[in-house]
């Protein structure tokens, strides 16, 4: 009997992250199948495009979909707009929804982030978080992260600053220290600060891999599609382009030999995955209720609707009556 993965990919990108993720759905389904994880992550940057793709091919597989997104965070307000161009700092957060609530509050975030944070990339900030926070489960994110950004400019006070406003946000046990390791001197530094968060605020770890192609020669690939970005080519010694192979989806064994020394890092992707239970139902017609008026019956009141907006709109002589006509007759017909 095969034994069960003990570990969950929580930070991936797919195709939907575009122009940078290189997973594609129904390919890394058949490799997450293969693994024998139980669950997977969609986490792509900034937008929701992929949640239906993914978790419909999930299922089909007999694969968990845990749906999410790596937010872009604003540094302060997220209407706030400066003229330093697209350097200005967007730092990163993973958001998983765990539950109905959870989806719901993502969708509205993300939402928000396009409507009113877009500044280069689509935005929230810390008081939309607080709004819209219950049933989401939050994860440090990688070098771009807040508290990641604040260990690289070696400031450890600040911080816990930030790890302790998360935790107030999500709650404790709702928001996560994400350890990386692609081999980079960075992510050294950034994991011994975390650790040392761990220790202070007994904040838990978790371990992820930035997933962003499913192979580890796929990077190549990866590396042209970036440049496609950037607008660079790949004889450009100073374009945009990833440190390190390391991006791929990694197996369960190799993620717990690269953490070995922190065993727990890894129980808690099973964990979060089981938290993680959003069921979406396609099969349901989902109609908007409009109140209606006593004593008043609804073909009546959206006829009278009809007309005082063809009035309004056109005055007395209706240019459109026979469109106007025509929409309302199909509407009983079909007996809407």
């Amino acid at each position: 009997m095969t034994k069960p993965a003990s570990f969950v990919h929580l930070h991936l990108h797919t195709c939907y992250s575009l122009l940078d993720g290189a997973c594609r759905i129904e390919d890394l389904m058949t490799a997450v199948q293969k693994a024998g994880m139980p669950a997977v992550a969609i986490t792509d940057h900034g937008v929701l495009y992929g949640l239906i793709d993914f978790y419909k091919a999930a299922r089909a597989k007999g694969i968990k979909p845990i749906l999410g997104c790596e937010v872009y965070e604003a540094p302060a307000d997220r209407r706030q707009r400066k003229s330093n161009g697209p350097k200005m700092p967007a730092y990163h957060l993973v958001l998983l929804a765990s539950d109905a609530t959870g989806y719901a509050n993502l969708i509205r975030l993300v939402s928000a982030a396009h409507l009113e944070g877009f500044y280069y990339k689509p935005r929230i900030d810390r008081a939309l978080l607080a709004e819209h926070h219950q049933g989401l489960i939050g994860l440090s994110a990688c070098l771009k992260g807040r508290a990641a950004q604040d260990i690289l400019e070696g400031s450890l006070p600040a911080a816990l600053q930030r790890a302790g406003e998360y935790a107030d946000i999500f709650g404790k046990d709702n928001f996560f220290l994400e350890l990386q390791d692609h081999g980079l001197p960075d992510q050294r530094r950034v994991n011994t600060g975390l650790l040392e968060l761990s220790r202070r605020t007994g904040l838990p770890l978790v371990a992820t891999n930035d997933v962003h192609y499913l192979e580890q020669s796929h990077a190549q690939a990866h590396d042209a599609l970036l440049c496609m970005q950037t607008g660079t080519v790949l004889s450009d010694p100073e374009r945009m382009r990833y440190p390190a192979s390391e991006f791929y989806l990694k197996s369960p064994a190799a993620m717990q030999a690269l953490f070995k020394d922190h065993p727990q890092a890894i129980t808690h992707t099973l964990e979060i995955a089981q938290r993680c239970n959003v069921e979406l139902n396609f099969n349901d017609l989902l109609f908007p209720e409009f109140p209606v008026p006593e004593n008043i019956a609804p073909k009546t009141y959206l006829l009278q609707l009809c007309q005082a907006g063809v009035r309004r709109r056109y005055g007395v002589e209706n240019p459109e009556q026979p469109r106007d006509d025509r929409e309302r007759a199909i509407m009983r017909r079909v007996h809407y």
